[in-house]
Order: C-alpha cells, then structure tokens, then sequence
C-alpha cells in the first residue's frame, strides 16, 4: 500500500528528479575510525532520522532501505512492495560518547512495538520496526533489548531483529527532509499522531532523549 505521505502531494510536489539512491552495494557506508554503525527500521525514516539526531554522540544519520532483496531500489518501489525493504536509518555514532545499548532504548522509544507491518499512520511491510544488527555484539544486546521489553508489557511485542545484509541510501530529497521542509514535516507527524501514540505507550520516556541530548534512563 502507498504510503500514507502522500497526502502531502496536496501542499506540494515533491522536489525534482528523482535521483540515484547511492553506489553503497552490500554493506554499511565507510565511517572514520573510531566511530561505529547501526541500522534500524521504526516506520517513516524522516522520523527515525530526527529521534536519532538528538543523541549527543550520533555523528550523522541516513535514510534509506534495507532487509529486502531488489539491488539499489528507489523509494517508489519500497513504499509501492514486493522488494522486502523496509525505510530504514543507518546510524553513525561514536562509542565513546554513546553506546549500542542507549542506541537501542532511543530505537524502542520512538516505535509502536505492537503494530505489525506499518508504524503510526504508515502502513505496510516497508513500514515494519526492526533492528538490523551489524554483529554478533549487537545481536545479543539487540536480543536482550527485546526481551526486557516483552517483560515489560503484557501485549505481543511484533518488533523484529533480522539479518543485515546490505544498506541503501535514499534519495536525496529525503535526507534531513524535517530540516529541509519543516512545515510539511511537522505537518505530516502531527497528522500522524506519532507523538501522542508514543506517550500513551511509554510515558515520559516516549524520544527516549533529555533535552540536552542525553539518553534518558529507564526505569
């Protein structure tokens, strides 16, 4: 099914040609030494992408698509099916300053875990939530992650963990699209209700991030 977004097309087109979603083939994109990846997929990357970019030592966010099986797919052909691909974020991050495991408490934070194949008003397999670990390493957090929270509710928890194998950036138009076009952005997620169903599932912890950038605690 088409993505709920466009209903924007009534404010606006959405700019220009598309264009080519990257030369990434079957892995993560370089980053500098010391720095670290991770993948996830929490319904419209625009959002994903601004939860993340909050954190104090996220180094960068992209949008794109990943845990299909179509080479370099345009975002028409994510959000139109049949490529498995689901919008993800892929996260670059300094370890020293951030860890995986405060990583995955923003992920939960800013998801719907109890909706299968879509996310807020976006709906679909391309809309699905999941982590894609990169490692045995964030594997077993990202397992641990998902066990402390089926204990936490007393509702079927749909989020996936699934095999990474290749990541593909986005148009162009869609990086920091809630920078780039603020109103249609703020427009879109307001229509969504994604605020609102966050708080109702966690409270004061829904974001996930203090003011200041810092990872809030769990209680």
């Amino acid at each position: 099914m088409p993505s709920h977004r466009f209903a924007l097309s009534t404010f606006s087109t959405l700019a220009g040609a598309v264009l080519a979603g990257g030369t990434l083939l079957g892995t993560v994109q370089a980053v500098a030494a010391d720095n670290q990846q991770a993948v996830f997929a929490g319904g419209c990357f625009w959002c994903v992408e601004e939860a993340f970019d909050k954190v104090q030592g996220v180094i960068s966010t992209t949008s794109g698509f990943t845990g299909g099986h179509t080479d370099n797919p345009s975002y028409e052909q994510v959000t139109g099916g049949n490529t498995g691909h689901a919008e993800a974020v892929e996260v670059e991050y300094d370890p020293e300053r951030v860890s995986y495991d405060e990583l995955l408490q923003v992920f939960w934070r800013n998801i719907d875990p109890f909706a299968e194949n879509r996310q807020f008003c976006d709906r679909g397999d391309s809309y699905r939530s999941a982590i894609f670990p990169l490692n045995d390493e964030q594997r077993t957090r990202a397992e641990s992650s998902l066990d402390a929270v089926r204990e936490r509710f007393d509702q079927d928890v749909v989020t996936r963990i699934e095999d990474f194998s290749a990541f593909y950036p986005a148009e162009d138009y869609h990086q920091n699209y809630y920078k780039k076009n603020p109103l249609r952005y703020r427009f879109y997620k307001s229509a969504c209700g994604r605020v609102e169903r966050l708080e109702e599932i966690w409270g004061d912890e829904a974001g996930g991030v203090s003011a200041d950038g810092r990872v809030a605690v769990s209680r």
